[in-house]
C-alpha cells in the first residue's frame, strides 16, 4: 500500500491560503443552490427568492453553528477565555452536530419569515442535504480526518497521519460500489 498524500491547501496566494475543505463547502452550497433552483421550477410553493434565502440561511447556520458547536463541545474553556477564537477559522474547527443545530435554527427563522411549515421545508431540502454531506466527507478525507477502521482489504489506503496500517477511509467507502 502507498500513502495517499493530498495537500489540504489547494493554493497559497501569499496573503491567503485556499483550503480544499473551504472549496468543498463552496461546492456543497453551490450544488445545493442549483439543485434547489431546478426543483423550484416544478414546485408552485417555491420561487427564486425562497431559494436564495434558503441557501443563505442554511449556509449561515451550517458555518456559524458548526464553528460554535466545535468551540462549545470540544474547546469550551478556550472559547470562554477568549471568545475571539470564534474567528480563528484558519486553524480548523467545525462540528457536524453544531452545524446541524445551526441549520435547524436557520430553517426555523426561514420558515417563520415565509410562513412555511417544518415539513414543507424539510421535504424540499431533503435531496439537497446529501450533496453537502458528500462534499464534506471529501473535505474530511483530504484533511486526513475520519480515517475509518483498520483494514487489510484491497481498497484500504494509508494516511500520513495514521501509519499503523491501512484504513478504509470510511467517509469514502460508498465509492467502492462505483
Amino acid at each position: 500500500m502507498e500513502y495517499i498524500v493530498i495537500d489540504p491547501v489547494l493554493a497559497d496566494l501569499g496573503f491567503i491560503k485556499v483550503y480544499w475543505y473551504g472549496v468543498m463547502y463552496l461546492l456543497a452550497f453551490l450544488s445545493a443552490y442549483f439543485l434547489a433552483k431546478y426543483r423550484a421550477k416544478s414546485n408552485d410553493l417555491w420561487n427564486i427568492k425562497h431559494i436564495d434565502d434558503l441557501i443563505f440561511y442554511g449556509a449561515l447556520g451550517a458555518v456559524l453553528g458548526g464553528r460554535l458547536g466545535y468551540l462549545f463541545f470540544y474547546n469550551f474553556s478556550i472559547f470562554i477565555s477568549n471568545p475571539l477564537t470564534f474567528f480563528n477559522f484558519q486553524n480548523g474547527g467545525m462540528s457536524f452536530h453544531g452545524g446541524f443545530i445551526g441549520v435547524l435554527i436557520a430553517m426555523l427563522v426561514f420558515n417563520k419569515k415565509y410562513k412555511f411549515s417544518f415539513f414543507q421545508t424539510t421535504d424540499f431540502i431533503a435531496p439537497l442535504v446529501p450533496l453537502g454531506l458528500g462534499f464534506g466527507r471529501i473535505g474530511n478525507y483530504i484533511n486526513g480526518e475520519l480515517w475509518g477502521r483498520v483494514t487489510d482489504s484491497s481498497w484500504g489506503c494509508l494516511h500520513q497521519t495514521r501509519a499503523d496500517s491501512g484504513s478504509k477511509g470510511s467517509q469514502l467507502s460508498f465509492m467502492k460500489h462505483f
